[in-house]
């Protein structure tokens, strides 16, 4: 069992680790002359939200119906479903393929618009990963923060040459891909905290943190992935990561 320094601590640097593989997928970008195309990257994305989906479901869902019921694992995904949907609708952000959503910004920067947007598919992310430990669950935590880190590969690359393609250089991209994972850590440092503070609520935590993440992974990725006609390997990739990562929380 972890006590509460250490699930602060875990939940925190493993985010942070997570968070920081985004750059593993950012490095093409800065050696490839030809920009990806839009079947590759809605390969990747796919394949991310595979991953997403299978770390939700027996990381967070699965943990969350053990320890406190069916009503408690519903209410926690509806109220966080929720609350990323009111994220979404009033802050402004611009997506790199769906485009702008939320009021109008004019006074921000596209580049702003994109980092809120990253912001908040990240930031849930980092909470889950922060919230995983709660309890002491350290392997529950390790496999989940795993299946965040693998999909932020992927990710990072299609961020990246979005940003390329949005008329970024090379290496603006690849920091403001950077940047993107360092949002991470501060969601684990918080889902770590609620966790250690109100310890009872823990099954409330873990199924928010996977309504959370099941919304972006609908109301963005998938989305995205399905708009170019290239619907048939996008959901095959899905698939692949989901049996992968599902594989993965088996051995570990």
């Amino acid at each position: 069992m972890l006590t509460n320094l250490q699930i602060w601590l875990y939940g925190t640097i493993s985010s942070l680790i997570a968070g920081l593989a985004t750059v593993i997928g950012a490095i093409p970008v800065l050696f490839m002359k030809k920009e990806l195309n839009e079947k590759s990257m809605d390969f990747l994305l796919g394949f991310a939200a595979g991953v997403m989906l299978s770390a939700t479901m027996f990381s967070l869902i699965v943990p969350s119906l053990e320890q406190g019921g069916i009503l408690i694992t519903i209410i926690g995904i509806l109220t966080g479903s929720i609350v990323i949907d009111l994220f979404d609708r009033f802050a402004p952000h611009e997506h790199f393929l769906k485009g702008h959503e939320g009021p109008e910004a004019a006074k921000l920067k596209k580049i702003w618009l994109f980092i809120i947007a990253i912001t908040l598919h990240n930031f849930p992310e980092g909470m889950a990963v922060g919230v995983s430990f709660g309890g002491g669950m350290i392997s529950n935590g390790i496999s989940l923060a795993l299946a965040i880190g693998l999909q932020n590969i992927p990710e990072g690359t299609a961020t990246a040459f979005s940003l390329l393609q949005a008329n970024y250089s090379k290496k603006q991209s690849f920091y403001w891909t950077l940047l993107t994972g360092l949002v991470e850590p501060l969601g684990g440092l918080l889902g770590a905290s609620l966790v250690v503070l109100m310890e009872p609520l823990l099954p409330f935590f873990l199924s928010f943190a996977a309504g959370a993440m099941l919304y972006v992974i609908s109301d963005e990725i998938i989305p995205e992935t399905h708009s170019h006609g290239n619907e048939e390997i996008a959901t095959f990739s899905l698939i692949i990561g989901f049996l992968l990562m599902m594989a993965l929380d088996v051995i570990f």
